[in-house]
C-alpha cells in the first residue's frame, strides 16, 4: 500500500519518499525492502541509515537529525507502533456455520453480533449472546449462559464457561461436587489468550470486565469479579471468589488463593503467592506471606548474606 494510506489512517506526518511501496514490517535484526522498522533508539537508526528502501517508525525528534530518511514521525511510538501491527494482521479466522452444527454443538439461544469470525471446531452451548466484532480462535469451547462483549478476542483452545472446582468433604471422607448453575459475563474490548480457562460461578456469575487482557495457560476460577484494564500474564492462578481491583499487573504464575481482594493500581511480581488481601496500589512481591515491593527486597538482600553472618558469628552447621 501506498505511504499515504497509512498516514491518512493513523493521523501520521511522513518525511521522505511519497511514492514509496510499504508491504509490512520487519525486525531491525532483519530489516527488508519496502517495509517499516520501530526504531527506539539512535544507534538503531545510525546502523541502517544507508537504506533508503525501508520506512523507519521514529519520534518526532528524529526528524532534523536524518532528513534524508524515510521517516514516519509519532508521539506515541508505542500506540503507533500496536495500531500498524494491527493494520498489516492476516485474517486469521473466517466464520463458518458448519463449525457450530457439528459433534455436541448445541447454540441454543445462540445470538452473535456483526462481524463474527471463528476458527475450526469451535463449540458453543446455549444461551449464549456475543456482541460486534468477536473473535474466536480453533476449538474455544463456549459453554452455557455466557455473555461476551464487543470487540473480544478469545484464542485457540480456550474454555469459557467450564465447571467450577466446588467439592464438600462429607463425614465419610468423601468429596461431593457442588454443580455451577451461574454463568461467565466478558465484557468489552477484551482479549483472552490460548488454551485459558475460566469457570462459571456456583450461582452468580463470573466477570471478566472491559479492557481486560489475559496472556496464554491462565485459569481463573468460579466467581472471580476482575475490573476494568487488568494485565494478567502467562500461568496465573485465581482462586474462588476473588476481587480484582482496576488496573491490576499480575506477573506470570502468581497465585492468589480464595477470596482474596486486591484495590486498584496493584503490581504484582512474577512468581508470587498472594494469601491476604491488598488494600493499598504499589508494587507487591512475595511468596509466603506477600508484602510491599520495597521490603521484600531488603529481606531478600538480607537473607542472601545470612550464610557470611552465621560464619562471622561462628554458628555451627546444623
Amino acid at each position: 500500500m501506498k505511504i499515504s494510506e497509512i498516514t491518512e489512517s493513523f493521523n501520521l506526518e511522513f518525511h521522505g519518499d511519497k511514492n514509496i511501496v510499504v508491504y509490512g514490517f520487519s525486525s531491525f535484526n532483519n530489516p527488508k525492502p519496502n517495509t517499516i522498522i520501530l526504531i527506539s533508539k539512535k544507534h538503531m537508526i545510525e546502523k541502517l541509515k544507508a537504506r533508503k528502501d525501508i520506512i523507519f517508525l521514529v519520534e518526532r525528534y528524529f526528524r532534523d537529525e536524518y532528513p534524508n530518511l524515510n521517516l514516519l514521525l509519532t508521539d506515541e511510538i508505542k500506540i503507533s507502533f500496536a495500531c500498524l501491527l494491527g493494520f498489516f494482521e492476516k485474517e486469521k479466522y473466517s466464520y463458518r456455520i458448519s463449525d457450530l452444527s457439528v459433534g455436541k454443538v448445541t447454540a441454543k439461544n445462540f445470538k452473535h453480533g456483526s462481524n463474527f469470525k471463528c476458527g475450526n471446531n469451535v463449540s458453543i452451548d446455549s444461551n449464549v449472546s456475543l456482541g460486534s466484532n468477536v473473535t474466536l480462535g480453533h476449538n474455544v469451547v463456549i459453554g452455557s449462559d455466557v455473555k461476551i462483549g464487543d470487540n473480544v478476542f478469545i484464542d485457540s483452545g480456550t474454555v469459557i464457561g467450564s465447571e467450577g472446582f466446588g467439592n464438600t468433604l462429607s463425614k465419610s471422607n468423601t468429596w461431593i461436587h457442588l454443580s455451577h448453575l451461574g454463568g461467565v459475563k466478558i465484557g468489552d474490548n477484551v482479549s483472552i489468550g490460548s488454551n485459558c480457562c475460566i469457570d462459571r460461578g456456583t450461582i452468580d456469575d463470573t466477570i471478566i470486565h472491559n479492557g481486560v487482557i489475559i496472556d496464554n495457560l491462565v485459569h481463573i476460577a468460579h466467581n472471580v469479579f476482575i475490573d476494568e484494564n487488568t494485565a494478567i500474564a502467562a500461568k496465573v492462578g485465581i482462586a474462588g471468589s476473588c476481587k480484582i481491583g482496576k488496573r491490576n499487573m499480575i506477573g506470570g504464575m502468581v497465585g492468589i488463593i480464595d477470596h482474596i481482594k486486591t484495590t486498584d493500581d496493584v503490581i504484582i511480581s512474577a512468581t508470587s503467592t498472594v494469601n491476604k488481601n491488598i488494600d493499598e496500589p504499589g508494587v507487591f512481591t512475595g511468596i509466603m506471606p506477600i508484602t510491599q515491593h520495597s521490603s521484600w527486597k531488603r529481606i531478600a538482600f538480607w537473607i542472601t548474606k545470612l550464610d557470611k553472618i552465621l560464619k562471622k558469628l561462628n554458628f555451627k552447621k546444623l
